[in-house]
């Protein structure tokens, strides 16, 4: 059962009335009812001087988590990682009870989930369509065949299982109806994780300005977000990791104010065999690794979903038909590296600064 408290319940249901999101059971209310001691604050409890910060670390989505917030409270970064469980147990691929898995387990039988689930599937779609298929959320199928992580023999897929995996790659295969989602083939699956980091950290941006904090950081992993800039009036400084250097290498660094930036790179999870580096951006045409100019694509936006999506997207397109999206898109910035080390912006206006 997926809980919540009184006051994230609230959250989501000014989002529902506002129409952004936010299908809650009467099981989710009625514990929320019952935990909401758990959430009040108490007479005499002052919040934190506005100079000082308070911080949040968890592991969810299957990477870490942190949160600097300034001005607020520590039951705010509390109600934070509430969020991220809730969320989490919504849209993950890898919880058995989450929606998406109940999605992918209903052998093409329709499945009514939750607004906001609904709401990143059609997110989805419609990133589908901008890439021309490149982004495809059904691409699971194939996913789940590699193996990035612990992978120390370096094998390979069977190439017969992955070119039947990728029969079943096709995002129009997924039909939204309200919230009411259906794949129409039973074997294609749904996998939102190269999306549901940059929604997630949007919702927490809405509940933390909702709770009227104007400075802060989130970060899922690396998908960074601020609200405003740093406390003392300067902007935020996002450093660009160098390809397969030590991690915390520096190339260049961003500046932003109230803005996210998302990085995709082939070094992010990979293996190397053979002199080739198979990493877990994959082609739906075929289920294997994207192969390319590019180890890197960061973009700037100002919603994380669109970093998120962008960022896989222009991987895919490679440098040249990936700057023509970006040229086409409003409030869309990105840097791509190619493996040359060359790095290449989108525009010379982009506050980026160079690390020799």
């Amino acid at each position: 059962m997926k809980t919540i408290s009184l006051k994230i319940y609230q959250h989501l249901k000014r989002r529902m009335r506002s129409g952004r999101g936010g299908r809650l059971t009467k099981k989710t209310v009625l514990f929320a009812f019952l935990t909401a001691a758990l959430s009040v604050t108490f007479p005499g409890c002052s919040s934190p001087p506005e100079s000082s910060s308070v911080t949040m670390t968890g592991m969810y989505f299957d990477t870490v988590v942190q949160i600097e917030a300034w001005g607020t409270s520590e039951n705010v970064m509390e109600q934070c990682e509430e969020l991220c469980r809730y969320y989490e147990e919504l849209l993950s691929a890898t919880i058995e009870t989450s929606e998406v898995s109940e999605i992918n387990r209903a052998g093409g039988a329709p499945v009514t989930v939750s607004q906001e689930t609904a709401e990143l599937i059609e997110k989805g779609i419609e990133y589908g369509d901008i890439s021309g298929g490149l982004f495809d959320i059904t691409i699971a199928s194939a996913s789940s065949l590699w193996d990035f992580t612990d992978n120390t023999e370096k094998t390979l897929p069977d190439p017969a299982a992955l070119k039947e995996a990728a029969e079943h790659i096709d995002y129009r295969l997924i039909r939204v109806e309200g919230e009411t989602v259906t794949l129409n083939d039973p074997e294609a699956r749904i996998d939102l994780g190269g999306i549901a980091k940059g929604y997630i950290a949007d919702r927490l941006k809405d509940y933390l300005k909702s709770e009227g904090v104007e400075h802060a950081l989130i970060n899922l992993g690396g998908n960074m977000l601020a609200i405003g800039g740093r406390n003392d009036g300067s902007d935020f400084r996002i450093g660009l990791q160098r390809p397969f250097a030590e991690s915390g290498t520096v190339m260049a660094a961003l500046s932003i104010n109230d803005q996210s930036v998302v990085t995709s790179g082939d070094y992010e999870r990979y293996f190397e065999k053979d002199g080739v580096i198979y990493h877990h951006i994959l082609d739906p045409d075929t289920g294997y690794p994207v192969q390319n100019d590019l180890d890197q694509v960061t973009i700037i936006s100002d919603e994380s979903v669109d970093g998120d999506a962008l960022s896989t997207t222009c991987f895919a397109l490679g440098l040249e038909d990936g700057l023509r999206l970006i040229d086409s898109l409003d409030g869309v910035e990105a840097v791509f590296v190619t493996k040359d080390g060359r790095i290449h912006a989108s525009s010379d206006d982009l506050p980026l600064e160079t690390v020799e």
